[in-house]
């Protein structure tokens, strides 16, 4: 249930703040805007949030600097910073400074909630377990476990292998991938799939992991031992 989450909104567009805060008071979520980071860090200190989003676009660096900002105080809540630019290279430096997704502009409310929704509701039943040779996938605690290390993953990272990991040797067309783990249809040349494969490998594949996340050219992924 959304009902009393809290989740704070730092938009300095006041057309789009609104907007936005309307579409999650209507799907059961307590929101507070804040027009500029150091008021976003004040209602961080105040609320203790189930969830940040920031607008990569605020002045300077502001945004990317209140993420480590937040941190510091205290602040455990996923942080979703809001992007214009559809680039890997903006991908990952959002990632890099700490936040734990980013959401592509044009606002859409269905795929802006559904992304939200990955953070802060579950609803797997108990006891469910998924198992690819030395990698082990527990779909209750999120945990994820290979040659017994643990490994820590982003939502979006764990709902990505989620699926693949339940379809094992299958190839996965990037259509398929988008419309299953980022709940929206394929929008031609966006290059999502690629940086959170990218991710997915590094952390698997660290300590000497053998790839298991394989390219399938011209069609898209497979897990393939």
């Amino acid at each position: 249930m959304a009902e009393n989450t809290p989740i704070i909104l730092v938009e300095n567009d006041a057309v789009l703040a609104e907007r936005m805060s309307l579409d999650l008071t209507k799907a059961g979520y307590q929101v507070a805007i804040a027009e500029t980071a150091r008021i976003g860090l004040e209602h961080a200190k105040k609320m203790h949030p189930s969830l940040i989003a920031i607008d990569r676009s605020l002045p300077g660096e502001s945004a990317l600097a209140l993420v480590p900002q937040l941190r510091e105080v205290g602040c455990v809540a996923p942080i979703l910073l809001l992007m214009s630019h559809d680039s890997i290279a903006d991908r990952i430096i959002c990632l890099e400074s700490g936040a734990n997704d980013y959401f592509l502009k044009p606002y859409h409310a269905p795929n802006f909630l559904h992304t939200i929704g990955l953070y802060l509701h579950s609803n797997v039943n108990a006891g469910e377990q998924l198992r690819f040779g030395d990698l082990s996938l527990d779909l209750v605690t999120h945990r994820v476990l290979r040659h017994e290390r643990a490994i820590e993953l982003t939502v979006k990272e764990f709902e990505l292998l989620r699926y693949l990991m339940s379809h094992p040797e299958i190839e996965l067309t990037r259509e398929q991938i988008l419309e299953n783990v980022w709940g929206y249809d394929f929008l031609g040349e966006s290059n999502v799939i690629e940086v959170y494969i990218r991710y997915l490998r590094l952390k698997l594949e660290k300590d000497g992991g053998k790839r298991i996340v394989q390219t399938v050219r011209s069609v898209g992924y497979v897990l393939r031992d």
